[in-house]
């Protein structure tokens, strides 16, 4: 069976995204900084080999040119032994020998009269010292490519000359390796290089495009996604890490307000309709100033609640937005309890209950209104549901404990079952026992919402019988006595 031709445009489709995929890579700072290290690396690797290729070559010719000046101090010293017949059995003895130097000894007039070098440059002995010129050995065919040599050309007494010298095919030999090597170590490496770049740009796009598409499906407001780690704990792992503990907290705050939202809509239905019931059966009925008046201050007490549950939703808000962390100084928490306990007295003697306060002084830095709101809604809380029908009892302390500062408000009343205490911290959750008492449900959402602003916590526990509500909240620095903090 013949598959079916693929369609005119769909080749040219498929090219198209294959180069707009490579000029993505190309754009990514991966890439980038992966070329920039490449072009780095081939610049220090290339001054490497070419520092040494430069000192090898650099090494050969010092070798070469303490051979040949050696050869030329021991020939002068035979031509000042026995002239020129002596100097031209050396030259033509040493000469003959296999890999022998060059040599070649000629008159004043430049006619050779002995060595081993078959043709020079003219004007080659014309100067004396150190050069390095084309020559051919005798013998050789003119035909044939000629030779580099390094050679010192030396004048001797009664005008002859004498020119020694090494071949230099060793040196150059070497300086071709050297040339080879660096050209194929710089391909090798821009090879490899940009290969190695190729895959981890696109691993690393590949990362990055995923993070992109699960974000762009987070802003379409689907915020149970998370964004993918690769279990590497390398930097997009930790990043990740870190926006996905924001998407839970702003999961949390947003379910938190749909929950506020849903609770304001169905626990302020019932006062709003009171009001309103109340206002439309003053008018209904009629009668004297009193009734009026009567009406009236219900509805200013109604109006004063929800003013006061409003309040309460606004000091939330603040304390989560920590929209006052700016207003927090150093304070001693046991004032503050004292304070609140002392205004809370009158109100304990009428209900019959036993207050008492032991407080040992501890400084917390913080907003001293928040905290006061804080102790006195736990102080209220307990007036209201820890007190039994002949009294009880109510203990405050303030304490230092493992590093923190500890308000704790103990009642002895029917205190709240372990299933419920996580629940009571949430907005405008009213426990069966406690709905047909005055309060909106928020006096201990309120509490923990300050205390997350001061970096503590709140802890509810039994208090056998009965409620014990502890505030724990960091020490601060300014506190002597507070324990020294790890740098």
């Amino acid at each position: 069976m013949t598959a079916a031709p693929a369609p005119p445009g769909a080749a040219a489709a498929r090219t198209v995204r294959r180069i707009s995929g490579f000029r993505s890579l190309l754009s990514t700072t991966a890439f980038k900084i992966i070329a920039a290290y490449l072009f780095i690396f081939v610049l220090f690797a290339g001054f490497v080999i070419g520092w040494l290729g430069f000192a090898t070559q650099r090494q050969l010719t010092d070798q070469l040119t303490e051979t040949i000046t050696a050869e030329v101090r021991g020939l002068a010293e035979q031509y000042a032994i026995g002239g020129i017949r002596r100097l031209v059995e050396v030259v033509d003895e040493r000469g003959n020998r296999p890999g022998a130097s060059l040599y070649l000894v000629t008159t004043f007039a430049g006619v050779p009269l002995t060595g081993n070098i078959g043709e020079l440059p003219a004007g080659t002995l014309a100067r004396q010292g150190w050069i390095e010129t084309d020559y051919r050995r005798a013998g050789e065919d003119t035909a044939d490519r000629p030779h580099r040599a390094i050679a010192q050309v030396y004048g001797l007494p009664g005008n002859f000359r004498l020119l020694v010298g090494r071949d230099l095919e060793e040196r150059d030999r070497m300086r071709d390796i050297f040339g080879r090597g660096f050209r194929l170590s710089l391909i090798v490496a821009l090879v490899l290089g940009l290969l190695g770049a190729y895959f981890v740009t696109r691993r690393v796009l590949k990362r990055v495009d995923a993070m992109t598409e699960m974000s762009r499906r987070i802003m379409e407001g689907d915020l149970t996604g998370r964004l993918p780690t690769a279990g590497s704990r390398d930097e997009l792992d930790r990043l990740a890490g870190s926006v996905n503990d924001m998407l839970a907290r702003i999961e949390a705050l947003m379910a938190g307000m749909k929950e506020v939202s849903d609770n304001i809509a169905h626990d302020l239905k019932t006062p709003l309709t009171r009001l309103r019931n109340k206002a439309e059966e003053a008018l209904r009925i009629g009668g004297s100033d009193s009734a009026y008046r009567a009406a009236l201050t219900g509805i200013i007490e109604e109006s004063d609640g929800l003013i006061r549950t409003f309040n309460a939703l606004l000091m939330i808000a603040r304390a989560e937005a920590g929209n006052q962390r700016e207003g927090m100084v150093p304070l001693d928490l046991a004032e503050i309890a004292r304070g609140v306990a002392e205004l809370y007295e009158p109100v304990a003697e009428e209900a019959h209950v036993t207050l008492t306060v032991t407080a040992a002084p501890v400084t917390v830095t913080g907003n001293r209104e928040l905290l006061g709101q804080v102790v006195a809604n736990l102080l209220d809380n307990a007036l209201k549901y820890g007190a039994s029908g002949s009294g009880g009892e109510i203990a405050v302390t303030v304490a230092a404990e493992d590093g923190e500062a500890v308000v704790t408000i103990a009642d002895r009343g029917p205190g709240i079952a372990d299933a419920d205490r996580g629940r009571v911290l949430d907005r405008f959750v009213r426990l069966e026992t406690s709905r047909s008492r005055p309060g909106s449900g928020l006096g201990l959402s309120l509490a923990a919402a300050v205390a997350r602003l001061h970096g503590g916590r709140l802890v509810l526990d039994d208090n056998r019988p009965g409620l014990k509500v502890a505030l724990r909240l960091p020490r601060s620095a300014d506190d002597p006595s507070a324990p020294a903090r790890p740098v």
